[in-house]
């Protein structure tokens, strides 16, 4: 366990979060170019915030992600910052708009979240097959 925890000026963490959040209207948008360029959209602002995306996986109408996200940082604004900043970059890189960003609204509002703990690799098992069991009805 202590090989995974990471460290600030005075404590040491492991907090790593599975976050979902879906497109507006849960429309089928994330596809094509736009599905190969999120990824790297998402590790940028990740990075951005101090964190780091430990496992992500892009479905046509919602994402999946395991996000590691220092204590200092609360979950609700890292999230936020994600959907924003990506709805932006969405616009000017897919949609090629330059200016003009007011009601742009990419994402839907709110998210669900949960804790990792110690279930990492069964939280990252489950991320991966997202898209078999989509295809299959599963929840």
């Amino acid at each position: 366990m202590t090989g995974t925890m990471k460290s600030l000026a005075h404590s040491r963490w492991d907090c790593k979060y599975h976050v979902v959040f879906i497109p507006k209207y849960r429309r089928k948008a994330i596809y094509g170019e736009l599905r190969k360029t999120l990824g790297e959209v998402f590790h940028e602002l990740a990075r951005q915030k101090e964190c780091r995306i430990v496992e992500g996986h892009l479905l046509p109408d919602h994402v999946h992600m395991c996000i590691e996200i220092p204590p200092k940082h609360a979950v609700a604004s890292v999230s936020g910052f994600l959907k924003g900043k990506s709805a932006l970059a969405i616009a000017r890189r897919v949609q090629e708009k330059e200016r003009n960003f007011t009601g742009e609204h990419f994402w839907a509002r709110g998210y669900a979240v949960s804790t990792v703990g110690f279930e990492l690799e069964s939280v990252k098992k489950y991320i991966r097959e997202q898209e078999t069991a989509d295809k299959e009805g599963r929840f």
